[in-house]
């Protein structure tokens, strides 16, 4: 039996969250050591994996599938294409950042009581999501599959309402309900859209009798499995709602500003560089796999509610005062953008929408992680609180700067490409739909320029006069981000060649093909 590698890359992050956590409570440098190196070590199993992955292969590779439940046909059963790969090479790569930027985050929380062990729970709980989210990426039944994306709320729970940001604590009395509130929040809005979403897997049972992605698929294609219009539509939209709650698309997003704004910023790049990813993944793996005709059914609505997104989040981005709901609303609108590329239904549209994922997750992580630098800084999460910090500490202006610009998808930079493809293929196949969208791209230019002018530039305020510049241990964190955004954005092709073979089979389930285009190649 070969080595169960994707289960290992899921396990490790799993066990170490346990050890990390076991660590006795005078040892809570040794227990950060120790969640770096199990992050690094779950990092070089997902390179292996990437490594090992044949884009030109089967779909689905380094598969494992073993009986688990057998009176209900569950089984686990892993595998991953293209598109799991790129993603899960993605997350693997920042949780060791987000550990590292966290690294003194919980910190205040310690006492001389040898009983609570705050360093320790923080970063198991990262730990811990981390294996969720991997698990989420690689499992190909879908009971599987539904049991990870409902339990990583638990571990983001807590990050949330336990481990919140304290920028405000010594003058905002109402911080601790703020953190309270918003961790509530996520959760029922999520586990909302999970109940919802566990009423379709159940009737997904009833009409395939089973869950595996990989056999239903099939089923559908040689029409053995044939499900009624309505059925199909009904299981669909059960389906949807979850992930696009997850995602998070208009109108359920309003948990993640409040997510965002209360958490540590290591926290908040974990929830939307990672675990929002999960909700844009499984519509391509599984609305679309498994859903061909409502998918498209439901096009019309959904591209209306992504380009609500993408103007809304902007616009709304625009207007903040906070640092942190900037970041998440512009990260809304970015939502919209992948939503966008995949509901497109043209191979451009989708390899646009998994690249954007992948791109918008390390300039999301690259800004916010500044921006968390800055404001443990100050201690202030609001605008008006900054000017002049580019004469104080230029390295960090213009990391932020190159975060910011990356963010607005400057050519050059990663999220360029993603969001040109998906505006090509928004393009070929629904053209107001694409002109539309592309206010969005206007919009970021000005919450993006206008936040680094009030931060970064004019005199330097009093507050701010004496603030050190980044330190060793967050150049490390950031440096690797700058040169990926720089990297991608010069030379894609690895990743496109990754994914393009992915999204040809997402094209064929639904079974569409690219627009042919109006004028005729000269000759």
């Amino acid at each position: 039996m070969s080595f169960p590698l994707l289960t290992a890359t899921a396990v490790l992050p799993a066990v170490g969250a346990i050890a990390t956590a076991a660590v006795p409570a005078a040892r809570r440098t040794a227990a950060k050591w120790l969640a770096l190196l199990v992050s690094l070590a779950t990092l070089g199993l997902a390179v292996t994996v990437l490594v090992r992955f044949d884009p030109d292969g089967d779909r689905y590779q380094l598969t494992e599938s073993h009986a688990w439940i057998k009176e209900f046909g569950v089984r686990y059963e892993l595998g991953v294409d293209g598109i799991a790969v790129a993603l899960l090479a993605l997350t693997a790569l920042l949780i060791p950042f987000i550990i590292l930027a966290g690294w003194h985050d919980a910190d205040p929380l310690e006492t001389k009581s040898s009983r609570w062990r705050p360093t320790q729970g923080f970063f198991a709980l990262i730990l811990a999501v981390e294996a969720m989210v991997i698990i989420s990426f690689e499992a190909t039944d879908v009971f599987l599959f539904y049991i990870f994306f409902e339990a990583m709320l638990i571990p983001m729970y807590f990050l949330i309402g336990g481990f919140g940001d304290r920028a405000h604590a010594g003058t905002d009395e109402n911080a601790s309900a703020q953190r309270s509130y918003a961790a509530v929040k996520f959760l029922l809005y999520n586990l909302v859209g999970g109940l919802i979403m566990l009423a379709a897997v159940i009737g997904l049972y009833v009409v395939a009798g089973n869950f595996s992605l990989q056999e239903i698929s099939a089923a559908r294609a040689d029409g053995s499995l044939d499900m009624a219009t309505n059925t199909e539509r009904l299981l669909f939209l059960g389906f949807f709602f979850a992930f696009a709650v997850k995602a998070p698309l208009w109108p359920l997003h309003t948990w993640l500003p409040n997510a965002m704004g209360e958490s540590t910023a290591p926290v908040a790049v974990l929830i939307t560089a990672v675990v929002d990813k999960v909700g844009t993944f499984a519509m391509l793996r599984f609305c679309l796999g498994l859903f061909p005709e409502a998918s498209d059914w439901a096009t019309p609505v959904i591209l209306v509610l992504a380009l609500i997104s993408i103007i809304y989040g902007a616009l709304l981005a625009v207007g903040q005062r906070d640092i942190k709901r900037l970041v998440a609303y512009a990260s809304i609108s970015h939502f919209g953008f992948i939503v966008l590329g995949i509901f497109a239904m043209t191979s451009q549209g989708q390899s646009g929408a998994t690249l954007y994922m992948v791109n918008h997750g390390i300039s999301t992580a690259a800004l916010m992680l500044v921006a968390g630098f800055l404001i443990s800084r100050r201690g202030s999460r609001l605008i008006a609180d900054y000017g002049g910090v580019q004469k104080v500490a230029p390295v960090l202006a213009g990391t932020f700067l190159i975060g910011g610009l990356a963010t607005l998808s400057l050519p050059g930079l990663a999220p360029f490409v993603s969001e040109f493809l998906v505006l090509v293929g928004a393009f070929a196949r629904y053209p107001v739909v694409g002109i539309i969208a592309t206010v969005g791209i206007v919009l970021a230019a000005l919450y993006t320029l206008v936040l680094y002018q009030r931060t970064m530039t004019g005199p330097v305020k009093a507050e701010v006069s004496a603030m050190p510049d980044l330190r060793v241990r967050e150049l490390v964190v950031v440096a690797p981000l700058i040169a990926l955004l720089i990297g991608l954005g010069v030379y894609p092709k690895p990743l496109t060649d990754l994914v393009n073979p992915a999204v040809e089979h997402t094209m064929s389930d639904v079974q569409k093909k690219d627009p042919q285009p109006d004028v005729e190649a000269a000759k």
